[in-house]
């Protein structure tokens, strides 16, 4: 089956076609190191490393995941810390890639900072104002929207009603309310940079499309990230790099992954309600997490809320389960075929819930299976697709054993077990019931099978 995803730009799913055979360029917008990731920003995150795991099964893949190191926040947090911006760019730079890989996101090709990027930005704003789609004004240097007859396409908006219908105060020196920065003067004690235009630093949009040209090329293949960035964030991305370049388009497929709300309310710092994925993965684990992320079609809402965790936590039990005693090679794992229906689930706009719902198929198949052969072969399969999905890393054991909130360790638990086993031999069941009742008070599950009794934390 051919890969196909919903292009945001043409409204609809379509099949992929990369500009070069055989290559494929992609470009996410990364975070703003001022703060940790909430679980908002966590998604894109997750949903793009699968997505770019399956194009590196077909493709050679060169995909870059910017970092926005020069903001109007930053400036900020090193006002209210005292501390500079280098630093709280650095630590926060580092807690973002542990973070996501906590939530196994791999770490991009290319991890372009805007910082490193000054000489591209100022070239292409003077490439813009060269052909008349930019202009200087006070000190600032301005897009202007009404010379891109195009505008508003991406984000399916019309440009004279927006113009016509904005209620915001206008900066004197705009020509047109949506007119955006490209450049902005700094003063002394903000971070600025020497340019025609004075000394001063860059506007957020600039910052991509500069980044995704030097790294990617004037055309980028995926341009991905979230539905609230489609406007202004990308429609002015889109509009300032295709002027630029001549009307060369500057993504061929534009794609975007749902809202987030938590327990059916927009996350918010106001309300007090951001999670943030640094403290989660302390308690949580984070293929938990990302199996959570992965619940939801990529670009449907996903609300947030202790019964999607729950309900993630029940799949990899069932997952897990499936494979519980059944030994394969981390090589045979490599070498064996993803089932089919994931695969094909995947390649239909990254349906991960398909994709998940054709694992468990796999999974009732391995359970109802009798024959070892086929039963390994089976496991081989549903651990390949996890490595796929990028779930069911660590050892099934080690899984089920995860103390939890059990005051019992795993000996005390394997103690009891023997125990029951023993007062079950003796046709002592009144004990044997009361051991199991003692261990679910424990959080802990007994499992008899064919092969004895085995336990999982709950």
């Amino acid at each position: 089956m051919t890969l196909h995803l919903h292009d945001t730009l043409r409204g609809k799913k379509i099949a992929f076609e990369p500009l070069k055979e055989g290559e494929v360029t992609m470009y996410l917008c990364g975070p703003t190191v001022y703060n940790y990731a909430h679980i908002g920003n966590a998604r894109p995150a997750v949903v793009f490393d699968l997505l770019a795991r399956l194009l590196r099964r077909t493709y050679k893949l060169t995909f870059a995941r910017n970092i926005t190191d020069v903001d109007d926040k930053i400036n900020q947090a090193s006002i209210d810390t005292g501390k500079p911006i280098e630093e709280i760019t650095a630590r926060f730079i580092k807690a973002y890639n542990d973070d996501m890989g906590m939530l196994g996101v791999s770490l991009p090709d290319i991890e372009p900072r805007a910082t490193q990027h000054i000489v591209e930005m100022v070239e292409i704003i003077s490439t813009l104002i060269e052909k008349e789609f930019a202009y200087e004004a006070d000190g600032h240097v301005l897009f202007d929207v009404t010379a891109n007859s195009d505008y508003g396409a991406l984000s399916k908006r019309d440009i004279r009603e927006m113009i016509a219908g904005a209620r915001v105060e206008v900066a004197p020196y705009k020509r047109s309310p949506h007119d955006f920065v490209l450049w902005k003067p700094s003063t002394p004690e903000l971070p600025g940079w020497d340019s025609p235009w004075g000394r001063g630093r860059p506007g957020w949009h600039i910052e991509c499309s500069a980044m995704a040209k030097k790294h990617l090329g004037m055309t980028v293949d995926i341009h991905a990230g979230g539905q609230d960035l489609v406007f202004p964030h990308h429609e002015n991305e889109m509009a300032q790099s295709t002027c630029a370049h001549d009307g060369v388009p500057f993504a061929r497929y534009w794609v975007h992954n749902g809202f987030l709300s938590l327990d059916s309310t927009k996350m918010s710092k106001s309300l007090g309600n951001v999670l943030l994925v640094h403290d989660m993965v302390k308690t949580i684990p984070g293929e938990l997490i990302r199996l959570a992320l992965l619940g939801a079609h990529y670009r449907q809402p996903l609300d947030w809320s202790d019964a999607a965790l729950e309900g993630a936590r029940n799949m990899l039990d069932r997952l897990y389960g499936a494979v519980r005693g059944i030994e394969v090679s981390a090589a045979e794992r490599q070498s064996v075929a993803v089932p089919a229906t994931v695969i094909a689930a995947l390649e239909d706009d990254i349906n991960s819930p398909k994709a998940l719902a054709e694992m468990f198929t796999q999974a009732r198949q391995l359970n109802k299976s009798t024959d070892e052969q086929e039963r390994h072969a089976l496991a081989a399969g549903l651990l390949a697709g996890g490595d796929l999905l990028g779930i069911m890393q660590i050892d099934p054991e080690d899984w089920f054993s995860d103390p939890g909130s059990s005051d019992l360790s795993n000996d005390e638990i394997d103690a009891m077990l023997i125990q029951r086993k023993d007062a079950r031999e003796n046709r002592d069941f009144a004990t044997a019931d009361k051991i199991r009742d003692q261990l679910a008070t424990q959080g802990v599950t007994i499992e008899d099978g064919p092969s004895g009794a085995r336990w999982r934390r709950s």
